[in-house]
């Protein structure tokens, strides 16, 4: 049985001086300022963690280039696969990320405006290195394709673009289908609602992804300890994502995966 994988994610921003910093929100707003970038990925490859991923979280609301000097910086200091998102829109910028040592880039908004650049990155650089972000949003109207019963009511979820700002129109469930189709290597999914709740992940969201596709799933937004964690892989991830827990040192990752190889979950410890 293939092993669960615990990735820590750090939201990266620029702080009033240009600089690179990691700040932690709720729903994708209110953000505050954690940390250094290299620093707390050092941590998190020290404290065993399996991935770590890199989210430019404005690159792509305003137009500009992912921060490729942080990412090499970055990636000098971990030896764990890392991974890295925002701004990215084209395939020189797939190659450009892939140079400064990323081992994966995670795309959304550029993938969903044309789709195209899935096929032509996995063609490019293997499969492997193309992961497809969905920033996923709860809809109770008739304007979905897949449903879900979230607390009693019809629920299908919307995909977004530029961090959450912006509905596409386009159900969750047709789009991962879609993007797994033209090669994408991984699913990102994250959910705006669940997102700095602590509250646990979007279950029904984790599950229809994960019901709908072969490609492995990581579950992102919500997390507030390990028994969410265990919840996601129950609803079928691969890969579970957190980011405030182990930020604010709530839980170490030695001890989530501690936890988990107690409840059954095959983990690396």
């Amino acid at each position: 049985m293939l092993t669960k994988r615990v990735i820590p994610c750090i939201d990266v921003d620029l702080d009033e001086s240009g600089d690179a910093a990691v700040y932690t929100g709720v729903q994708f707003e209110d953000l505050q300022y954690t940390g250094d970038p290299v620093e707390l990925a050092k941590k998190y490859n020290e404290a065993g963690a399996d991935e770590f991923v890199f989210l430019d979280i404005t690159a792509s609301a305003e137009g500009r280039e992912t921060m490729l000097d942080t990412v090499s910086r970055v990636a000098d200091e971990i030896f764990i696969p890392l991974t890295v998102g925002g701004g990215i829109r084209t395939r020189e910028d797939v190659k450009e990320t892939l140079r400064a040592g990323a081992d994966k880039v995670s795309i959304n908004t550029a993938a969903i405006q044309r789709p195209e650049l899935i096929t032509e990155g996995a063609r490019a650089f293997g499969s492997q290195c193309m992961v497809v972000s969905v920033d996923a949003k709860r809809r109770f109207d008739e304007d979905g394709e897949h449903y879900e019963q979230v607390d009693g009511e019809s629920c299908w979820f919307e995909a977004t673009v530029k961090g959450g700002r912006e509905g596409t129109g386009r159900d969750v469930v047709e789009w991962v289908q879609e993007a797994e189709d033209r090669g994408a290597g991984e699913l990102f999914v994250n959910s705006i609602d669940a997102d700095g709740t602590k509250d646990g992940y979007d279950l029904p969201l984790t599950s229809a992804v994960c019901d709908s596709v072969s490609t492995p799933v990581i579950a992102s937004s919500g997390c507030g300890g390990p028994q969410h964690m265990k919840d996601a892989f129950d609803a079928g991830a691969d890969a579970a994502l957190a980011a405030s827990i182990f930020h604010f040192d709530e839980y170490g990752v030695d001890e989530v995966k501690e936890y988990l190889d107690e409840h059954g979950v095959p983990v690396r410890l």
